[in-house]
């Protein structure tokens, strides 16, 4: 059975292709676009090129992260690292950044350079990647009768009152049976919607006068509240700090190491060179 009044999804599927595939090779190949036109704009022609690299170092580490942070954090089983589903954001985040770190450093490269573009990036990018969360079902939110609710009778899992009380700890509505679809708050929209927000708000901001690295602790900062946010309404069932759960305790450190970032690239000066090259003049976006 179907709430009568709920918007009902169906999975998108494209050929052998899912819609969350196609989501994330777009997310990472917009960001990847993003970031190498911002270095040129700055006049980091030399650095734009090494941009490939560091997205391919982005893809690997964001998918052994978020698998990872999935094994050691949800679902504690390392049979489930070989499963085709199961990738959380914040683990692709943190994976994310430890290897390209690791590459930009044997490059010898600026780190701070390549982040303070790589914030803009990956807000283009998440904006783009959450919409195959939408395109398969998942990452859906607690059950709710607004206007705007949406049933996921096909999702990843589907949005069942069983799967909802035996996944999520969501308490099955009186009268409902395990099979009965439930409408529920469509998170991943939501998610869709404010990483625009994000990319709008970093994009304002891309000609900041402060030290390279300083866009980056901005990010930092917005991506930690919305996550923080959202959380609220997602289907969760892992509330391991009181009332909050794993991911908005990470989400509240990456905005908290955001701030820290924001106050020491605040100035440039030695060492802390602006976001334009010496002697270049920005081109046009």
């Amino acid at each position: 059975m179907i709430p009568p009044d709920a918007i009902v999804h169906h999975p998108f599927v494209f050929g052998p292709f899912t819609g969350f595939g196609l989501a994330v090779f777009m997310a990472f190949w917009i960001a990847q676009v993003i970031a190498e036109r911002e270095l040129r704009r700055r006049g980091h022609l030399a650095e734009s090129i090494a941009i490939q690299d560091i997205v391919f170092a982005a893809l690997i580490g964001t998918l052994l992260g978020a698998k990872l942070y999935y094994v050691l954090v949800i679902t504690r089983d390392f049979r489930d690292f070989f499963t085709r589903g199961g990738f959380v954001f914040w683990g692709g985040f943190i994976g994310s950044v430890i290897l390209c770190w690791a590459v930009i450093r044997r490059k010898k490269l600026s780190f701070t350079r390549f982040a303070d573009v790589g914030g803009i990036a990956i807000a283009g990018g998440y904006a783009v990647g959450r919409s195959g969360c939408w395109a398969v079902g998942d990452d859906y939110g607690r059950p709710w009768d607004g206007p705007l609710a949406v049933a996921f009778p096909q999702g990843a899992p589907p949005s069942t009152a069983g799967i909802m009380q035996q996944e999520f700890g969501v308490t099955m509505p009186a009268g409902a049976t395990p099979d009965t679809v439930l409408a529920v708050h469509p998170t991943n929209l939501y998610e869709t919607f404010l990483g625009l927000a994000m990319f709008a708000i970093l994009w304002r901001m891309r000609d900041h006068k402060h030290a390279e690295g300083w866009l980056f602790g901005a990010y930092c900062v917005v991506a930690g509240i919305e996550r923080f946010g959202i959380e609220f309404f997602r289907a969760k069932d892992d509330r391991f700090f009181g009332p909050l759960t794993a991911a908005q305790v990470i989400a509240l450190s990456i905005a908290l190491i955001g701030v820290a970032i924001m106050i020491w690239r605040w100035r440039p000066g030695p060492g802390r060179p602006g976001i334009h090259a010496e002697g270049a003049r920005p081109l046009a976006a």
